[in-house]
Order: C-alpha cells, then sequence, then structure tokens
C-alpha cells in the first residue's frame, strides 16, 4: 500500500533526524576540497518573510549541490543582533532590548529551520552577545592602534525637541521632519569616530580576483568615484587658501566665480558685514536639507554671495566668493571654482545670478562660442580660446600641458580624488557594540586595554521617549578610571554602527565566540576565503564595501590573508506582492511563509520560489502559482511509490528516450545550479516527470533503466525539495541518506540526440523544416535541404549565391 503524503509528518521528522545525526556539521577534512557558503544573516525583527526564504532557499540548493559534489561544504546562520528597531520596541513597549532581540531570535531560529537548510547550527553567531562583541571592540581597537580610526566633528541630523540624533529612517518627509515628534530636523556638529575606508580606495576599485555581478562593480566604481585631475589653490583677498579639485585644470582661465559650501570653515571669515544676516539664514536653511535634495540636477540652483573676492592663480583675476548648497563639504574640499560656458550647473546658476561666461574651449565644427549669449553650456571638447600662454593647445594635449604648468609655478598639482568618504561609525544609541575608548582629563583620549574588554553594556537603563541613548544619562556606567594615569575619566558613550559587526561575521562562523583570539587560526586556514556569497544587491555600496575594507585593512595587520574575503557573490532580486507593490503591513498585500508552509509544506514553498522568477531578477508573488508545486510534489510521490499495471515490458525506443530524456536534463540541472538558474532547474524537472509518466505507462516500471532514472531523479531533487527527496529513496530502499549521496554523472551517449529538426530559409525568411540525423554533415544538410520539394521548386533557375549553414540549427540559402 503506498503511503499518504504528509508533508509536515515527513518534514519534521527528516529535519529531526539530520540534527540528531549532525549530517550538516562542517569540520575540517583536508582529504575534501572545501566549499564556504555563506548567506546574508538576518535582522531579528520578529518574523522571517517571504523574502528570506528568497533569499535563502536558493543558497541551501547551492550548497546542498555542491555537497554532493563531494565538496566538504559550511554553510553556516546567524542573526546580525544589534540595531535601532529594538530601541523603539524599548520605548514603545516598554521592554529591555535584549530581551526583545533574544525572543525573536528565538522565534526565527525556529522558521529557520522549518526551512530545512543544511545550516550548521554549532557555528551560530548573535551579534548582540558579549562573547560576539567583544571581538568587534577588539578589532576597532585594531584600527585605532593603526591609524585607520579618528575621531572628528562631523554634522548628524538632530531633533531639537528630542535632544537626540536621528538614524536616516528616522526623518520624514519632504521638510525632513523628526518621526517621533514632527519637529524640523537640523544639522548638528558632534565629535564622532571614523574609520579610513578611503585608504583603500584605490585597492576597492580591483575586481580582478573576484567573481561578482558586474552591476555590483559598477554600482561600487561610481559609489567610490575615482577622478584624475589637479589640486589647485585659489588665495582671499586677505590671503585665506581655497584649495580646489578640478578634473578640467585646463578650463581654469574660464573661472568666473567660486562657490564654497554651507559648512565650509572659512564661511564665517570671508562673509562681510553687510552679508552676515543673509548668509547666517542661507546657511540654517542649507542644514535643513539633505544631501541628496542639495545636489539634485532638476533642483533650482540657490545661493548668497559672501561679500568677499578669490584671486584665480592663473590670470590673477579677482572673481566672486559664492555661497551654495549644491556644494558639499563631504565630497572634494568642500570648494568649486565655477566654469559657467562648460559645466550645466555653474552656467545655471550664473544666469540666474548674473555672474560672467567665459568660453575657453571651442569645440571643432561649432560656431564661435560668445559668453555674453550662450543659451546653455558646452562640453569642453575642443582647443583651448581665451586662456592666455595655452590658447591654441589642442584638448587632448591640454590637460598634462596645463598641468605640468601648474607644478611649474607652484600653483596646483597633478592628483586623485574619490568620491568615497571615510566611513562613519559612531551610533548615539544604545543597542550596539560599545566604542571602546576612554576620555581622561590628563590623557586625553585612552583606549580601553585588550585585558579588559569586552566594554559591556549595562542593563539597568532607562528610556525616554525622545530617544536620547541611555549610555549618556546612566548615572554610573560611563564613569571610569582612566587606564594610564588613574585619574577620574569618562567612556565613550556611542556605540559602533552595525555596519562593523557584519563586518567580520563571516570569521564568526569559523569558531564561535573564540576565546583567545576573534577565531581559530586552524579553522580560518583550511575555510576561508568565503568561496560562494548571497544576499541583496541593495547592500552593494554599504555593507560589501565595508567588509571589504575590513578584510584588506585587517589583511596589513596581519590578523587576515589575502586579497578579498568572498571570491564570488551572486544576487537574488525581490519578492513584490500581488500588487506589484513592495510587500508592506500597511498595504495589506504581505506573504507569510509559515502559513504556506502550514498549508503545503517547505518542499512545496522551496520550490516554487525557485520555480516562478529568475532568482536574480525576482517577481510578484502569485497565489495561485504555488499550486504547480504542490502538484508537481504530489506527482513525483505518486510516480516513484505507486506500482505500476505493467512493469518491466516496456521495448528498447521507450527505454532509449526515457533515458536520453534523463541524461539531458541531468546535464541541463547540473548546469543550472552551477550558474544559480533555479527556475529551469524546476522546469527542467517538471519536464522530465512527464517523459517519466509516460514511460511508466508503456512498461518502463520496474526495469533497470527505470530504476536508473528514479535514482537519478531523486538526487537531482534533493538539493531543491530534500525532505521528500530523502522519504522517497529511503521508501525506496536506498542507503541513507540521499544527501550523503554523489552527484550523478551524466552519460553523454544516452544523452546525444538521434535526430533534430533544421530550419530552411530562403533569403532569410523560413520555407521548410526537416528532419535529419543529429550527426549529420554541412554538406548533406545542404543536398537534403535542396532536394525537398518546397525548396526545390523556389530555387530553380535561380542562381544560388551561397548557402549558410548554422550547424544543427538552419539552412539559409541566398539568392
Amino acid at each position: 500500500m503506498v503511503p499518504v503524503y504528509n508533508s509536515g509528518k515527513i518534514e519534521k521528522k527528516w529535519q529531526q533526524k539530520w540534527a540528531d545525526d549532525k549530517i550538516f556539521e562542517a569540520n575540517i577534512d583536508p582529504n575534501k576540497p572545501k566549499h564556504y557558503a555563506l548567506t546574508m544573516l538576518p535582522y531579528p525583527s520578529g518574523n522571517l518573510h517571504i523574502g528570506h526564504w528568497y533569499a535563502i532557499t536558493p543558497s541551501d540548493a547551492h550548497a546542498r549541490y555542491m555537497r554532493m559534489r563531494g565538496y566538504n561544504v559550511m554553510f553556516p546562520m546567524g542573526f546580525d543582533a544589534f540595531g535601532l528597531p529594538a530601541e523603539n520596541a524599548a520605548i514603545k513597549h516598554n521592554i529591555h532590548p535584549s530581551k526583545w532581540t533574544f525572543d525573536n531570535i528565538d522565534h526565527m531560529r525556529d522558521q529557520l529551520k522549518s526551512m530545512g537548510a543544511m545550516f550548521d547550527w554549532r557555528r551560530e553567531i548573535i551579534s548582540a552577545k558579549p562573547e560576539y562583541y567583544r571581538w568587534t571592540e577588539w578589532f576597532f581597537l585594531q584600527l585605532y592602534k593603526n591609524n585607520l580610526a579618528y575621531r572628528k566633528f562631523s554634522p548628524v541630523d538632530w531633533c531639537p525637541t528630542c535632544n537626540t540624533t536621528l538614524a536616516r529612517e528616522q526623518v520624514w518627509g519632504d521638510d525632513r521632519h523628526c518621526e517621533r515628534c514632527g519637529t524640523p530636523v537640523i544639522k548638528k556638529d558632534l565629535n564622532q569616530w571614523y574609520f579610513r575606508t578611503t585608504k583603500y580606495a584605490e585597492e576597492l576599485l580591483d575586481f580582478s580576483e573576484m567573481d561578482w555581478p558586474e552591476r555590483v562593480q559598477t554600482l561600487q566604481t561610481n559609489w567610490i568615484g575615482k577622478s584624475e585631475g589637479a589640486s589647485v589653490t585659489f588665495l582671499s583677498e586677505d590671503g585665506d587658501p581655497l584649495e580646489v579639485f578640478t578634473t578640467r585644470p585646463d578650463t581654469l582661465w574660464g573661472a568666473t566665480f567660486m562657490v564654497i559650501a554651507p559648512e565650509h570653515p572659512l564661511v564665517s571669515k570671508l562673509t562681510t558685514p553687510d552679508h552676515i544676516a543673509e548668509v547666517a539664514a542661507y546657511v540654517e536653511q542649507a542644514k535643513r536639507q539633505s544631501d541628496i535634495q542639495r545636489e539634485a540636477a532638476d533642483r533650482e540652483k540657490t545661493g548668497v554671495f559672501s561679500g568677499s573676492y578669490a584671486i584665480n592663480p592663473v590670470n590673477q583675476a579677482k572673481i566672486p566668493i559664492w555661497i551654495a548648497d549644491y556644494v558639499l563639504m563631504g565630497y572634494g574640499t568642500g570648494a568649486i571654482m565655477a566654469v559657467p560656458a562648460h559645466d550645466e550647473r555653474d552656467f545655471a546658476f550664473a544666469r540666474k545670478f548674473n555672474l560672467k561666461v567665459i568660453v575657453v574651449v571651442q569645440p571643432e565644427n561649432m560656431e564661435l562660442l560668445d559668453g555674453d549669449t550662450m543659451t546653455q553650456s558646452v562640453p569642453a571638447h575642443g582647443t583651448l580660446v581665451n586662456s592666455d600662454l595655452m590658447t591654441g593647445t589642442p584638448g587632448d594635449k591640454a590637460f598634462d600641458r596645463v598641468v605640468s604648468w601648474l607644478e611649474e609655478k607652484g600653483i596646483g598639482h597633478r592628483t586623485v580624488n574619490y568620491r568615497l568618504r571615510d566611513w562613519l561609525i559612531s551610533r548615539q544609541r544604545y543597542w550596539g557594540a560599545p566604542i571602546p575608548m576612554i576620555y581622561c582629563p590628563n590623557c586625553g583620549v585612552v583606549p580601553v586595554p585588550e585585558k579588559d574588554l569586552p566594554v559591556l553594556l549595562p542593563e539597568d537603563v532607562e528610556w525616554k521617549p525622545t530617544g536620547e541613548s541611555p549610555l549618556k544619562l546612566h548615572p554610573t556606567w560611563k564613569k571610569v578610571t582612566c587606564p594610564c594615569c588613574g585619574a577620574d575619566a569618562e567612556r565613550e558613550t556611542d556605540t559602533m554602527d552595525t555596519f562593523m559587526c557584519s563586518s567580520w561575521y563571516h570569521l564568526g562562523y569559523l569558531s564561535p565566540y573564540f576565546n583567545t583570539w576573534p577565531f581559530d587560526q586552524k579553522e580560518y586556514d583550511y575555510w576561508m576565503p568565503v568561496d560562494i556569497y548571497t544576499g541583496g544587491i541593495e547592500h552593494a555600496t554599504m555593507h560589501l564595501i565595508y567588509t571589504r575594507f575590513f578584510h584588506k585593512a585587517g589583511r596589513d595587520m596581519g590578523i587576515m590573508k589575502g586579497k578579498e574575503p568572498m571570491l564570488m557573490l551572486r544576487n537574488q532580486g525581490s519578492v513584490l506582492g500581488e500588487d506589484n507593490e513592495k510587500m508592506s503591513k500597511s498595504r495589506g498585500n504581505v506573504v507569510d511563509p509559515d502559513k504556506l508552509v502550514a498549508q503545503y509544506g517547505a518542499d512545496t514553498v522551496r520550490a516554487y520560489l525557485m520555480f516562478f522568477a529568475r532568482w536574480e531578477l525576482g517577481a510578484p508573488w502569485n497565489s495561485s502559482g504555488i499550486e504547480g508545486s504542490s502538484r508537481w510534489i504530489r506527482r513525483v510521490w505518486s510516480l516513484f511509490l505507486e506500482p505500476a499495471d505493467r512493469q518491466n515490458c516496456a521495448n528498447e525506443d521507450t527505454l532509449r528516450i526515457m533515458r536520453r530524456k534523463l541524461h539531458q536534463t541531468l546535464k541541463a540541472v547540473t548546469r543550472d545550479l552551477e550558474n544559480f538558474q533555479f527556475n529551469t532547474v524546476i522546469s527542467g524537472l517538471m519536464e522530465l516527470l512527464n517523459e517519466l509518466m509516460k514511460a511508466k505507462q508503456n512498461g518502463a516500471f520496474g526495469s533497470k533503466e527505470w530504476n536508473e532514472a528514479a535514482n537519478i531523479y531523486l538526487r537531482m531533487m534533493a538539493p531543491v525539495t530534500p525532505h521528500i527527496s530523502e522519504e522517497i529513496w529511503s521508501l525506496l530502499g536506498y542507503p541513507y541518506s540521499i544527501h550523503n549521496q554523489l552527484w550523478p554523472e551524466v552519460d553523454e551517449e544516452a544523452a546525444k540526440e538521434e535526430e533534430i529538426t533544421l530550419v530552411i530559409q530562403i533569403n532569410g525568411k523560413v520555407r521548410d523544416r526537416i528532419t535529419v540525423p543529429a550527426d549529420i554533415s554541412d554538406e548533406d544538410a545542404k543536398t537534403i535541404a535542396l532536394a525537398t520539394e518546397q525548396i526545390h521548386s523556389a530555387v530553380q533557375n535561380k542562381e544560388i549565391k551561397k548557402i549558410i549553414v548554422v550547424p544543427k540549427k538552419l539552412i539559409n540559402i541566398v539568392l
């Protein structure tokens, strides 16, 4: 009697069996090639959503496939447990962030286990555990000791009513108000900690030893923003240096005004008494704008005149100094030379404020340009004009000639600039890894001795509705004795950006909470680097840059090895709601994977998530589509477990055709799993199922060919639907476990097509199709094509100029 397919019972049985037998625990094995498979760890928000399943279960399928290929695979899981949501929950529900976080982790761990993924749970790390953040603090100290961590004043978003800094997600609306109280947000300068990511800007542009998607490489390249140009020093009338970076030093003679950022340190000094009120109001207004708003290309340009002038070093021309919010302190020097004739933004500004426009580059094949009558800027491609001794210099020689002249005169030099900024890691929050620094009135800034790590977060904290950090308000926590002189001192009350924790979590998995070093060196030497990393492309310009910086800095400090931490990266797309919108509770379009597992089983959910869209693209959810995957699962169950009326009596053609389709599918599935093309893996298995159903009806059941097909089919299914594959494998009497079996080998001879269909074209238009032997030669194919009745009559009495053969596909006769 055929057992009933009960997904819930089967899945729980095998999950427990695998856990008891520890079959997915990964240990060092020098006799096997290693494969470190890593997927981005979740934030413990309370519930896994369908997006987690979409990211993780295909990654698990690939890890399982690699394991069956003979690799020693490590596939760990953990929780990125620090962060702002826990603090918001503390304020809203009066619950400690630690309890909220760890309760959520307990629930989400059970949800993750319901996937049936091959996680090695011994290696779980939780970034909010002191045993973990001890080493986060230790890494900070190493960066500080190596001059890669420093402190400086910088602006933050600040709510004057709540008296606290705000994260980007806490600033709402076009008017940029506080989410809690509605007060307009301002910018405020605070002393904050940074990491010198810019030191590695050039190395971060090298992707030569990485297999990362082209799109991620482009996003990182643009984010780093390398520009080759020159640094040129202008002087104010009082002799104050104003350094600018320009990619076009050859246009210096066209600089008719300067613009400095509202935050520039010389703003107050350069502002003359009759402009103080206007400048002060403008600077205050600029504090309310985000960098994105200020840089928007379609935004009307605004600015105020400082009342002061600068001297253009190449021609001694006196040019006005303006203050405008489209110039940012965070990029370059916070000051630019404006060449309105050849820059769209500068031109719009010049025309609005009636500033001079001087043409210094005359493009070829264009009427002579006149700065007074130009209606738009013109790109600076052409011969230099109105440029004193440089006039007449061809465009392809202008840059080098001008830079050499600037260096000779001592007023500028060749340089490279990067848009990448140093990493601001300070957060005025409680729920994060403490920054292990002490401020002593005698010794200044003093690092916490390594023997005193971790600096523990206090548990007895009070939460104010304003969101102010409890670390600042705690009566005793910040009070400490200076380790150098013994004087009364204070701890740093800022905590670290949570991206710090996730920059090294792949190392934490190697030997969780190791006591004497961040990781066991033997584990590092065997498992690193990460072989495949999967996750969302939204992390391209933050986490994925930070973790690369962290690795390179650690390598230079002698902690890590090699150029990169992750060799291969693959990104999944997003699962949208059925309304084609991003899933959110407010839209009511969220898909609950727990309900789907309860209704269909984890294998069906896994199969559908891999089938319904190209993994790297994603798609809107289709609630009716999962029924197809459910039917496929049930048909597989009945195909292999229900005996056939006719057994072991199929003719040779039936068996040959079945084996050909089997090995063709195996070849395609192998290729597609290698390439993360999961949707075609499932569709290929569905097609093969139909062929096997036919063969079963024709008496193949019970034959050695049928047994081969069942064996290979189940092994192909195993990475995608691990529970039902294991169950059927066991019921058919094969040795436990299917997940310990090797991946099947393709029989190339069996996979060969016996016949193929060739399309015949005349002058590119399809006229006929012919069926020919698969191994036919090009000459024989031409002969047969010309002999068909339709083609023969069409070319009769006409000159054939040439015959083009695309092997195994088509023949095109050109008349």
